[in-house]
């Protein structure tokens, strides 16, 4: 077969020159390129050796932007927060100086049982935000923790640590989200997220965007506040990038589902720009100009997320694909299919299949993502094989007429990576295949089909795809094309177009995913109900509403 593309060296050039680029060439650039570069070369935590502030002096609360917990392991788990007592200004409201914050995890809430404590250094160079690796905890545990910075003690949060690799854990629940657009509405299916009893979040995808946000919040349409103008412009700069992640981090239903569950994060596209492909922008821009851009938005994205230390970007690349395990019930292989992927063919939109989709030289995931989730699955002794991904996996066919229309964007326009990726899941006998799916605005509860064209085909797995927290705005419950799609989709068993997320329950026997949907974000305080639940079989793959 013939081999995926590698970087060419004119690539390689780019990424270096966005990764060093320094004030001497300030002058050298033009336009956003100059803007940025100055932003983007800053030194690593500690380098630069900027004074210390005494947080005694800090006299309004710095923890605006809450707490958050993720990436557990059995023995370590993650602890992020983030000092900005003026969290709408670009420095936080905080000297270029550094802060001593201390930590305490507890198995109490009231912090009675201290198990660890610490501090840490906020840096003003990552925008004063904490990354705790706190070890030397008990495997599948839930600890309580919380942060000091003078005076001030922050929210307390909920966490917990996976259970150990080799055991034989009898169930697992998980909430998927994507898909968040400020703008769009509320974030209500947090608040209703932050009251479920689940083990983790994983978020699949565009928890910001880059569009510009007014003064009333688009469709919040605030009227007990105005948002600084600051916001009301495409993201573009590190500056830009941490102020909006700073905006989206005041939503309370944000910060509480933070507070309440660890998250495992992986991006989409609008983290940084819509539908950037590798090094290739949205628009007619020059690639050293959008890869300064990508390592600002890289960089703001780890400052923000709780990433731990191999997901800390080197200019405009960062690893971000990574392997959890949830005892021997569950193997977590969370890719990024934007960072390595071929350009979309036939453009960025639908379009008829060409020979291009076709290529074995294009690659959905890079060829070294490729072969570590194949490795991966070989030496997993998972029950499920769980795959928290960003774009459609199975096909999605947009008419009734053959040929029909599909995405470029998602897998339909990588068919011959997808095509690898299932060959490589039969060889090695994966026999309880998930894919996590966000990106759409909808949710999907998909069959993933050996030969998508032939409907008796061999079932290989399940596709649950979570629909979007408030992008896309109120949604409804049988979008305009339902029939459409469910008549050229015979694989497909669910779709609804309103907002909220999906929650599945990992078992010995089954898995079940229950779809959980609000009415409207247009306003706040929706309730949530169930849309629909379906369950699969351990050993025999296939979706049955129940």
């Amino acid at each position: 077969m013939k081999p995926v593309a590698r970087p060419s060296q004119h690539a390689l050039e780019l990424r270096a020159a966005a990764r060093h680029i320094g004030r001497r060439r300030f002058l050298t650039v033009t336009g956003a390129a100059a803007a940025l570069a100055f932003a983007v070369n800053l030194p690593a935590a500690g380098v630069a050796g900027a004074a210390e502030l005494d947080a005694a002096r800090i006299t309004e609360d710095p923890f605006t932007l809450g707490v958050a917990s993720g990436d557990p392991l059995p023995d370590s788990v993650l602890l992020w927060t983030r000092l900005a007592p003026a969290p709408y200004q670009p420095d936080g409201g905080l000297p270029a100086e550094r802060v001593t914050v201390h930590w305490e995890l507890a198995r109490d809430e009231r912090f009675r049982r201290t198990v660890r404590r610490g501090t840490a250094t906020a840096h003003p160079e990552f925008q004063h935000a904490v990354h705790v690796e706190a070890g030397h905890l008990e495997p599948g545990r839930a600890y309580f923790y919380r942060f000091r910075a003078g005076r001030w003690i922050s929210p307390t949060g909920r966490t917990r640590t996976a259970p150990a690799q080799h055991e034989r854990v009898s169930s697992l629940t998980l909430a998927a989200v994507s898909c968040q657009a400020y703008h769009d509405g509320y974030f209500t299916a947090y608040r209703h997220l932050a009251e479920e009893d689940v083990d983790v979040v994983l978020h699949l995808g565009d928890y910001l965007y880059e569009y510009a946000v007014n003064a009333v919040g688009g469709q919040r349409n605030y009227t007990d506040r105005t948002l600084p103008d600051l916001f009301n412009r495409e993201t573009v700069t590190l500056e830009d990038y941490r102020l909006r992640y700073a905006l989206y981090k005041t939503d309370p239903d944000l910060r509480a589902a933070h507070a309440a569950h660890p998250f495992v994060v992986t991006w989409d596209d609008h983290e940084t720009e819509n539908n950037y492909a590798d090094d290739k922008p949205e628009n007619d821009v020059p690639p050293e100009e959008f890869l300064l851009r990508r390592a600002s938005a890289y960089r703001a994205y780890f400052e923000n997320q709780p990433l731990r230390r191999p997901q800390r970007p080197d200019g405009p690349d960062m690893q971000l694909y990574r392997r959890l395990h949830w005892g021997r019930l569950a193997q977590f292989d969370v890719l990024d299919t934007r960072q390595y992927r071929s350009d979309q063919a036939y453009g960025d939109g639908s379009d008829i299949p060409g020979p291009e989709v076709d290529d074995p030289a294009r690659t959905m995931t890079g060829e070294t993502q490729e072969r570590w989730l194949l490795d991966g699955w070989r030496r997993s002794k998972a029950l499920w094989n769980v795959v928290p991904q960003q774009v459609t996996f199975s096909q999605r066919k947009f008419d009734l007429t053959e040929p029909s229309r599909v995405s470029m964007d998602a897998w339909d326009g990588y068919r011959a990576s997808r095509r690898r990726v299932l060959d490589g899941a039969r060889a090695v006998g994966v026999d309880n295949l998930m894919v996590l799916t966000g990106d759409v605005h909808v949710g999907y509860a998909f069959d993933i089909k050996d030969d998508f064209d032939d409907p008796a085909s061999r079932t290989v797995g399940t596709e649950i795809v979570a629909t979007s927290i408030s992008s896309g705005r109120d949604g409804a419950d049988k979008p305009a094309n339902w029939d459409t799609y469910t008549t050229a989709n015979p694989h497909l068993k669910f779709y609804n177009g309103r907002r909220g997320y999906v929650t599945v329950g990992l078992g010995r026997d089954q898995a079940r995913a229950d779809f959980r949907t609000v009415p409207y974000v247009t306003r706040p305080g929706a309730p949530v109900t169930t849309a629909a639940s379906f369950v699969t079989e351990a050993g025999r793959p296939g979706l049955t509403q129940v």
